[in-house]
């Protein structure tokens, strides 16, 4: 029944590409859906997992297992008739060599040097210290009354990024910045994935003590920032069908690192598959309305840079001929939930992402894969927004987002046990960043019925982007930081 069930689905699919009157939008669909098995995905899983056990276990970043990893995706692409791109981006690999000081009265402190490419003059940067009337620095009303002009500011760890409180106090004529923050209590959002490429003055990080010292003092302090960057090259896969508009483009991606503790096959093997296995049931040159680009990741699991790294490398016009943008991220874990991003924001809000900060059409997308899932038997749930994901960079773009997971270090729950099996009180991908992420622990129920459902997301918006799910036309997107 399976095989005859694919049969059906491939034969539908051919007929679009043969120049037949070819499907219904809704037929096209559920043919895509039904191309993509837990056969065709276990076949890259395990292509993944030799990789990783021919380099040392993993497929991390700047490793010759993802190295490895990049060249099969690659080539499994070409093979199925796309034009493959793999642009380097360079990406930091790591500071070394300093030690990053602040004097106070002739006595040295500690200070973490945030501003990581940024370092100071010779001698250490001399000046007094000031701060705002409102503590946070966020706005430009927080220093009414108090000039900054050739000091640097100190600021709390509140309220926004560290590169909006930077913003503001050079806005305001401060030389460089500290943010008082306490190890273990640092706020989610002050330290955005990719934040110190937006820092263009020195900028440290101190402790309560160090912030009671500065207080007792008027006098000049000597902030010394001398770590030095190590940079190093990362590189992305790309793939674009030859066929559709390319002012509507539908994106789909899933990261292609492994932590440098893990083979990752279901963190991310697991997405990859789906997509190469949506790629191949597509085809390089279908008869659908908008073009598909698939993008694989590097670098998601130090600090999102590929992904960060290749938007802002986009243009304005680029930016805006994305439609909207799917991230499929861990679709095997082994007690699985079935979570679609929260796009509609029906749940519990994460206060770094603000209602007005998510993109119009982020909800259609949830209600096209929400629908899929409950069609496929699957009541699915929503899972929080985030800024330590790839899709953090199309959203902070304001490109309208989806996606699927199963989850990863989470708890289940014992109202998630009844509607979904499993076991409660354990992670939902106890293997998560071990070794122990390895083909023989994927879901295979879980991983069909999540890589399905991703494709036909992909069929769905390649067809259109209109509709009660639809995301906003060209003409009304607007692309942007937010």
């Amino acid at each position: 029944m399976r095989w005859a069930a694919l049969i059906a689905a491939v034969a539908v699919l051919v007929s679009c590409s043969n120049g037949d009157d070819g499907p219904s939008p809704a037929e096209f669909s559920r043919a895509l859906a039904a191309a993509v098995t837990a056969d065709g995905m276990y076949t890259h899983l395990e292509k993944l997992q030799e990789i990783a056990d021919a380099n040392d276990g993993n497929r991390g970043q700047g490793t010759t297992g993802l190295s490895a990893s990049v060249d099969y995706v690659a080539q499994f692409l070409r093979d199925k008739g796309f034009d493959v791109e793999t642009p380097e981006y360079e990406r930091l690999d790591r500071v070394e060599g300093g030690d990053p000081t602040l004097t106070v009265n002739g006595r040295e402190h500690h200070v973490d040097q945030a501003s990581l490419l940024i370092s100071t003059p010779p001698g250490g940067l001399k000046a007094i210290t000031l701060r705002p009337g409102r503590p946070a620095g966020c706005r430009t009303s927080d220093y009414d009354g108090v000039s900054v002009k050739g000091a640097i500011s100190v600021v709390d760890d509140t309220g926004c990024s560290v590169v909006d409180k930077q913003n503001v106090a050079v806005a305001e004529g401060a030389v460089g910045l500290l943010v008082v923050s306490e190890a273990g209590r640092t706020p989610s959002g002050l330290f955005t994935p990719g934040y110190y490429r937006g820092l263009t003055v020195p900028v440290g990080v101190i402790d309560a003590a160090t912030n009671a010292a500065l207080r007792r003092t008027t006098a000049r302090v000597t902030l010394v920032l001398d770590d030095k960057p190590v940079m190093a090259k990362g590189r992305n896969v790309l793939a674009q069908t030859n066929t559709g508009a390319t002012d509507n483009v539908v994106m789909a991606g899933a990261h292609l690192d492994s932590s440098a503790a893990s083979p990752g096959i279901n963190d991310n093997g697991s997405g990859v598959a789906a997509l190469l296995e949506t790629a191949s049931a597509l085809g390089s040159q279908p008869r659908t309305t908008n073009a598909v680009r698939f993008a694989f990741w590097g670098s998601e699991e130090n600090g999102l840079q590929g992904a960060t790294s290749y938007l802002r490398g986009l243009s304005t016009e680029q930016l805006s001929q994305i439609a909207l943008y799917l991230d499929v991220d861990m679709i095997g874990s082994s007690n699985a939930g079935y979570f679609t991003y929260d796009g509609d924001q029906s749940a519990q809000l994460n206060p770094d992402i603000p209602v007005h900060a998510v993109p119009e059409g982020s909800a259609g997308i949830e209600r096209t894969l929400a629908g899929y899932l409950y069609s496929a038997g699957v009541r699915p749930a929503d899972m929080p927004l985030s800024r330590i994901t790839d899709y953090n960079a199309f959203l902070s773009a304001g490109i309208p987002i989806g996606g699927l997971t199963t989850g990863s270090s989470q708890r289940k729950s014992e109202a998630q046990e009844r509607l979904w099996g499993g076991h409660a009180g354990i992670a939902f991908d106890p293997n998560y960043r071990t070794r122990r992420d390895t083909v023989a622990n994927i879901n295979r129920d879980a991983l069909a019925v999540m890589g399905s459902a991703a494709a036909f997301a992909v069929a769905t918006y390649a067809q259109s982007i209109e509709g009660v799910n639809g995301v906003p036309a060209q003409a009304q997107r607007q692309r942007g930081a937010r």
